[in-house]
C-alpha cells in the first residue's frame, strides 16, 4: 500500500535573545508568510492529511497550526510529542513507524538536522541538500504497516524549495 510522508521543517524564526529558552522561539512574520505558503503548496498537490505529527517548540508547533488551517485539518488533531524536539531522524522515523495503518498520508513538523537527515535515509538521496525553513520533502512508501518503514526506502515525490520564499 502506498503511503505519503510529508516532512517539514520549521518556518523561519527570530534569532533567540539572551537567556531565552530555545524552545519558546517564535516565527518571524516572514516565517508565518512562509507557513502559509507552504501550506497552500501542500493543499494544491496533496490536498489532505490524514495525520499531522509536530514538535512542540513554539516555532514547530506555530509552523504546523498554519499549514493545518490552510489544509483545513482541526487544529485540535495536531499531534505533538516531545520527542520531537531536536529529534535525530532515528526518533522522527519511531514516531511515524507508531502511526494507525489507516493512516495514508501524514505530515511531520520538526527540526534540522533530523528532519533533512530523515528525508535523505527514506529516500536514500544522500546529497540532498539541508531543507530550509518551511521546506517540504513529500516521499511515497509501499509499506503494509508503518512500523515497516525502518527496513524500507520511498521515492522522492515533490519539493516545495522554490515555492517557499
Amino acid at each position: 500500500m502506498q503511503r505519503i510522508v510529508l516532512l517539514c521543517r520549521h518556518a523561519e524564526t527570530f534569532d533567540p535573545y539572551p537567556l531565552q529558552p530555545d524552545f519558546e522561539r517564535e516565527l518571524t512574520p516572514a516565517g508565518q508568510q512562509q507557513a502559509r505558503n507552504t501550506g497552500k503548496w501542500l493543499r494544491e498537490k496533496f490536498l489532505k492529511l490524514d495525520a499531522l505529527l509536530a514538535s512542540p517548540a513554539v516555532r514547530a508547533n506555530s509552523t504546523a497550526r498554519v499549514i493545518a488551517s490552510r489544509l483545513y485539518f482541526g487544529e485540535e488533531n495536531i499531534s505533538y510529542n516531545p520527542d520531537l524536539y531536536n529529534a535525530r531522524e532515528s526518533k522522527l522515523m519511531n514516531s511515524l513507524g507508531e502511526l494507525p495503518d489507516h493512516v495514508k498520508q501524514v505530515l511531520l513538523v520538526a527540526h534540522n538536522p533530523g528532519i533533512t537527515r530523515l528525508a535523505r535515509e527514506l529516500t536514500e538521496q544522500q546529497q540532498l541538500g539541508y531543507l530550509e525553513p518551511a521546506s517540504v520533502v513529500a516521499v511515497a512508501l509501499e509499506l503494509e504497516h508503518w512500523q515497516d518503514i525502518h527496513v524500507t526506502t520511498g521515492v522522492l515525490l515533490a519539493h516545495n524549495f522554490e515555492s517557499v520564499l
